[in-house]
């Protein structure tokens, strides 16, 4: 687990990345990973000299199984209150299955990864709420319907993309077509995260981008 910046850390589990967040209040974890991998969190948090414990709130980018894979787990051996966008919630309660995933390679890393449990949502957050003091939600549909990428007022601002955009060597890229609900609108909501202004970025898959990231956004969106 390495610091992004301060109190800002990258936890890469597999091809997916889950990310911890220091606070006056405990520890924030974005997205838990995939199935079966509380133990990992937890042995990256002793690295850090923290506990599982202190895992107050886990804020939900998405419902994919590589994202929420651990949430139930984590939920219920910390007591962390989940939040996540009203049109992902019924797919992670177990309210309503989850759609197909799309192609075929959606539907392959779906069989490798197995069921997700189901687990409760305590809070649900719109566009522009503040689940918590520093933290802007930001509706980004297009992945899934209910995508939230997630705005922290920290070192300039630091963007948890989630799978609204990926990072490889640097630049900044859509969630590829294949995997993604509504491409369209997935690029659309890119564009609109390049309207914002935020030093740092971080995602669901791919390394951190430190030091005016929205400029690699905004490139994106004019590539």
């Amino acid at each position: 687990m390495r610091e992004v910046v301060d109190g800002v850390f990258e936890l890469p589990l597999g091809y997916v990345n889950v990310h911890v967040v220091v606070t006056d209040d405990g520890l924030v974890l974005v997205d838990t990973g995939l199935p079966r991998r509380a133990p990992a969190i937890e042995r990256a948090l002793k690295g850090i000299r923290r506990s599982l414990g202190e895992v107050r709130t886990v804020l939900v980018t998405h419902h994919h199984p590589d994202h929420v894979g651990s949430l139930a787990e984590v939920r219920r051996r910390t007591g962390a209150r989940v939040v996540v966008h009203a049109a992902d919630a019924p797919h992670i309660t177990g309210a309503f299955p989850a759609p197909p995933p799309a192609g075929r390679l959606g539907k392959l890393v779906s069989k490798l990864i197995g069921t997700v449990e189901p687990t409760k949502v305590d809070q649900l957050v719109g566009d522009g709420a503040e689940p918590l003091p520093g933290f802007t939600a930001l509706h980004t549909p297009g992945h899934t319907r209910g995508h939230l990428s997630y705005l922290l007022d920290r070192a300039g601002g630091v963007l948890f993309a989630g799978d609204a955009a990926g990072s490889r060597k640097g630049t900044v890229a859509p969630p590829p077509d294949l995997v993604t609900a509504d491409p369209a609108e997935a690029r659309a909501s890119l564009a609109r995260l390049a309207e914002r202004e935020f030093e740092h970025a971080v995602f669901g898959h791919g390394r951190a981008v430190t030091g005016r990231a929205v400029a690699r956004f905004r490139e994106a969106v004019a590539g």
